[in-house]
C-alpha cells in the first residue's frame, strides 16, 4: 500500500508556529506568575492574598515588610480599603471573624494603629464589634497597659476610678473581680469544678454543687472528726504533712469539705453567738465559701493549740507552695479577699500556680484576674 505524505501549506505552518510561540509565551509567563506568587505564599502571604499583591501598586512596598498577619486578612477580605494599607500593616493581628470591618470603622473614628491594637487585643470579636459602634473614646492606653484589662469593661473602669480615686491597676484588678459590685449582689456562679476556681464573696456555687473525687481523709491525717476532700489536694496535702512530719512537726488536718447544708449551719452557729459582723468578716455565706470545692483544708497543729503560733504554721507559710498549697487569707490580702487574715486556711491551687503566687506575695484574686478569668 502507497503511503501518502502530508504536506501543510506554508501559511498553515506559519499559524502554527506562532500558535506555538504564544503558547510558549504563556507558559514562560505563567511560571513567572507561578514563582512569584509562591515567592509570596513563602514570606506568609495567603494565595489569594498574593494575587491581589502582585498587580498591586504597593507591591515593593508590601514585600518589603514580609509576612504580616492583619495585611494578609485584609487583602483577603471584602473590607479591605485601600487608604489604609500602611494601617493594617502596624497593626496587631487577632483572630477575629470581623477583624478588618472593625479595623476600618475604629480607624474611621479617628482611632490611632497602636489605639486599634490596644482594642483588638483587650477583647473578643463580639466585645470588640460592640466597642467599635461607640464614639471615640479617652484613657486606654491607661487601663490598658494591663494586658488582663477588658475591652468590655471600659466603662466600669471609668467609672470606678471616678467614684473611688483608685489608680487605673487598682481598677482594673477591682473591677476583673467584680469589687465595684456590691458584696454577694450579682456574683458570678461557678458552675464547673476547676483546680483552679474561685469562690469568694463575688462569685458562687450553687447548693447543689458537688466537687469531683471526694475521699475521705486518713485518720493518721487529720484531727478526731470524719473529714472529706479532693483526691488529687488530698495526696498532695498528705505528702506536705509527711514531709513537715520529717521536720519533728505535727500539722493535722481539721476540716476540708463543707456542703451547702454545713454552710449554713455553721453561719447561723456563729451569728448566734457571735453576730453579723464576726459572720461577715470570718465566715462565709453559704455557697459562697471554697470549703465546699473540697480544696480549702483547714490545718491545725497536734501539739500547740493556737495553730498561728506554732511551728507547723511557720513552716507550711514557707513550704506549702512546693505541694501546690496557698496561705488562702493573708492580713495583706485582706482588702481583696475580703476576709480578715486566717492562719489556719490554706488551698489547693496546683504547684505552678502556687509557685507563682507564693513568689509574688499576691492573693489568688489576683492570680486569677491575671491569668485565669478568660
Amino acid at each position: 500500500m502507497r503511503k501518502v505524505k502530508l504536506k501543510l501549506k506554508q501559511g498553515v505552518i506559519n499559524k502554527l508556529k506562532i500558535i506555538g510561540v504564544v503558547i510558549v509565551i504563556l507558559l514562560i509567563a505563567y511560571g513567572i506568575y507561578n514563582k512569584q506568587i509562591t515567592n509570596l505564599t513563602e514570606l506568609g502571604y495567603s494565595r489569594e492574598a498574593s494575587k491581589k499583591i502582585l498587580f498591586h501598586k504597593e507591591k515593593e512596598y508590601i514585600i518589603s515588610i514580609k509576612e504580616n498577619k492583619t495585611l494578609n486578612a485584609a487583602l483577603e477580605s471584602d473590607y479591605y480599603k485601600e487608604k489604609y494599607l500602611k494601617n493594617y500593616a502596624k497593626i496587631t493581628y487577632c483572630e477575629h471573624a470581623n477583624l478588618v470591618k472593625n479595623i476600618n470603622k475604629l480607624l474611621d473614628k479617628g482611632y490611632s494603629n497602636s489605639d486599634v491594637s490596644i482594642i483588638l487585643t483587650h477583647g473578643d470579636d463580639s466585645d470588640v464589634s460592640e466597642f467599635a459602634k461607640r464614639d471615640r473614646v479617652k484613657y486606654l492606653e491607661e487601663f490598658y497597659e494591663y494586658p488582663y484589662a477588658k475591652i468590655k469593661y471600659y466603662d466600669r473602669y471609668v467609672q470606678y476610678s471616678y467614684e473611688t480615686g483608685e489608680d487605673e491597676k487598682t481598677t482594673v484588678l477591682h473591677i476583673g473581680l467584680n469589687m465595684d459590685k456590691k458584696e454577694y449582689d450579682d456574683a458570678i456562679n461557678i458552675k464547673r469544678f476547676s483546680y483552679m476556681m474561685l469562690v469568694n464573696k463575688y462569685h458562687y456555687l450553687s447548693y447543689d454543687f458537688i466537687p469531683i473525687d471526694l475521699v475521705e481523709v486518713p485518720e493518721d491525717y487529720r484531727g478526731s472528726d470524719a473529714v472529706l476532700a479532693n483526691s488529687t489536694a488530698l495526696k498532695s496535702m498528705i505528702q506536705l504533712i509527711e514531709a513537715a512530719n520529717v521536720e519533728g512537726l505535727k500539722p493535722v488536718i481539721a476540716d476540708c469539705y463543707r456542703s451547702h447544708e454545713d454552710m449554713v449551719e455553721i453561719a447561723e452557729f456563729y451569728r448566734k453567738w457571735y453576730g453579723d459582723s464576726y459572720v461577715d468578716n470570718y465566715i462565709a455565706k453559704p455557697g459562697y465559701s471554697e470549703h465546699q470545692t473540697g480544696l480549702a483544708f483547714d490545718m491545725a497543729s497536734a501539739t500547740v493549740k493556737t495553730f498561728s503560733n506554732s511551728n507547723e504554721y511557720k513552716w507550711m507559710v514557707d513550704n506549702a507552695h512546693k505541694y501546690g498549697f496557698i496561705a488562702r487569707f493573708t492580713k495583706r490580702g485582706e482588702s481583696l479577699t475580703g476576709y480578715r487574715a486566717e492562719a489556719g486556711h490554706f488551698r489547693y491551687v496546683g504547684k505552678e500556680a502556687a509557685e507563682y503566687i507564693y513568689k509574688n506575695r499576691i492573693t489568688f484574686e489576683e492570680y486569677y484576674v491575671s491569668f485565669l478569668d478568660k
